[in-house]
């Protein structure tokens, strides 16, 4: 059984809890321990744990837990977007390339360390079952699709474009603006005058 003091906290932090804060309430590694067997928390990872009984239940939003300091990239932004169809077995996570994550053995997530510069325009926040998650906003996404097309493949870069071109909310102007800061504007001024 949860004290109250341990389920308004977990309350408040969307049900997540690290280690270290059960250790300042009192809670020992064996106490843990039989939480986790009784199922009233889930070990997340090394560290992190989940109290079933909010209503966060979602691998996004664990996710983002698991990766504090990562952003939704590439084919789980795209997702988001509903740029493609393409579902994936992993989530997409970038880092800065100098950052550390240990990574549990699910949910299955894939990360990019991506230097500075190009980790850290165009970083948004998206709201997933009342929680809000770091992901690319939706030009730089689209940028991804064109500066990574020789990993990601030329029908899923078409795809993208493709896809963001029939939206109602494109912004061209971001996207060209967003092509020159990842160095793709020639690029993806060739895509469009075919696309377009």
């Amino acid at each position: 059984m949860l004290s109250l003091e341990l389920k308004n906290i977990l309350q408040k932090q969307n049900g997540f809890i690290k280690t270290k804060e059960l250790f300042e309430l009192g809670i020992n590694f064996y106490q843990i321990k039989k939480l986790v067997e009784n199922g009233l928390l889930e070990s997340i990872k090394r560290g992190l744990y989940f109290y079933k009984e909010t209503h966060a239940d979602n691998e996004f939003i664990h996710v983002s837990k698991i990766v504090p300091n990562g952003v939704f990239c590439l084919f789980s932004a795209w997702s988001v977007y509903e740029l493609t169809d393409i579902i994936t077995a992993n989530y997409h996570v970038a880092i800065e390339k100098t950052q550390k994550v240990k990574l549990p053995t699910y949910p299955p997530i894939k990360l990019y360390y991506w230097s500075a510069p190009y980790f850290e325009i165009g970083i948004t926040k998206t709201t997933i079952e009342g929680i809000e998650v770091p992901i690319y906003n939706l030009e730089k996404s689209v940028c991804d699709a064109v500066r990574f097309r020789n990993k990601i493949g030329m029908d899923t870069t078409n795809e993208v474009l493709k896809n963001y071109l029939k939206l109602p909310n494109r912004n061209l102007d971001e996207l060209i603006y967003y092509g020159k800061k990842l160095r793709i504007e020639k690029t993806l001024k060739t895509y469009l005058s075919i696309l377009l």
